[in-house]
């Protein structure tokens, strides 16, 4: 199972949520830019409100497309979505890239579904349609240290996903 060492885990606990919705909405907002028609690919589940949950984070993310938005939550706090997603975080990331087969996944019972399927499959389409590629995203908003941290998030990807899940469709 691919999975992140609990001590990286750790430091979520006692970073603010302000903080941490900060971070990844810039990250949403990056992925946005680059792919603004993600959302209109889901036509009319666009207004359905998704839920993902890291298994090995004490947080969840909340995603809106009609708006759209993302926020995050404290898992003890009950997220109100239309479908949701519990994996691994390195898995819900995989699968956010594109990176690994969500069926397979699914039948293995590495990712767990609740909710809406047509919704979370059409999401799931226009994810694989896109092409995202997170370390690049993370890395144009580093500025003059986006090379770095380019290279530090490829590095990572490389050292968490086997290397037969790099690509799967």
């Amino acid at each position: 199972m691919m999975k992140i060492p609990s001590y990286l885990s750790i430091p979520i606990h006692y970073v603010p949520l302000p903080v941490l919705e900060r971070a990844t909405q810039m990250v949403f907002r990056k992925v946005l830019a680059e792919h603004p028609d993600l959302f209109h690919r889901l036509g009319a589940y666009r207004q359905k409100r998704f839920a993902f949950r890291p298994t090995d984070l004490p947080v969840a993310f909340i995603v809106d497309p009609s708006l759209p938005a993302l926020s995050v939550i404290r898992k003890t706090e009950n997220a109100a979505a239309d479908c949701t997603v519990e994996a691994t975080i390195v898995h819900l990331l995989a699968l956010l890239e594109g990176r690994c087969d969500a069926d397979a996944l699914f039948f293995a019972r590495e990712i767990t579904v609740t909710g809406d399927m047509e919704a979370m499959l059409a999401l799931r389409n226009a994810l694989d349609d896109s092409l995202i590629d997170l370390p690049t995203e993370v890395g144009k908003l580093g500025g003059p240290f986006g090379p770095l941290l380019r290279r530090a998030a490829y590095e990572i990807r490389a050292r968490v996903l086997p290397q037969e899940q790099q690509r799967w469709n």
